[in-house]
């Protein structure tokens, strides 16, 4: 008789940076270590569109660049001292609710916080997040950032 192994569990995570999604982050990192699963922290990127408006562009490299900087920080915030847990960085090209539902196929849990670097103030949901609730094929947390 063969031995079938579990499947190794994954929790997706939405990281741009903001303080919502460090905080999303440090839940999920809590979460894996109850759970025994793996972290896979995802940060998409796009180019900016703007009608009628001449942008300097940097190239496609020097952007996936930026955003994996910006990832291996909040990782770095977000981990702190705590014990060994395994988070594997992702930096994808593309539109942030796409990228997050892809990458949530076949995850136990889909973690984002409620607003990013988009949106206004004061908004308890932002679109990604949104999006994600509505159309994710895992359970979805949507952890708020908290001033105090």
């Amino acid at each position: 008789m063969t031995e079938q192994t579990e499947p190794q569990r994954r929790i997706v995570v939405g990281v741009d940076g903001s303080p919502s999604s460090i905080d999303a982050l440090s839940w999920a990192v809590d979460q894996a270590r109850t759970r025994g699963a793996v972290i896979e922290a995802l940060t998409a990127w796009q180019y900016p569109v703007a009608t009628g408006w001449t942008l300097p562009m940097e190239t496609g490299e020097d952007l996936a660049a930026i955003m994996r900087k910006v990832l291996d920080d909040a990782i770095a915030q977000a981990t702190g001292a705590v014990g060994p847990i395994e988070i594997r960085p992702r930096v994808v090209q593309g539109g942030a609710a796409s990228c997050l539902l892809e990458a949530a196929q076949g995850a136990d849990l889909l973690v984002v916080g409620s607003r990013g670097h988009g949106g206004f103030v004061g908004a308890l949901l932002g679109s990604v997040a949104g999006h994600c609730v509505q159309h994710a094929p895992c359970p979805v947390v949507v952890v708020r950032h908290s001033t105090h």
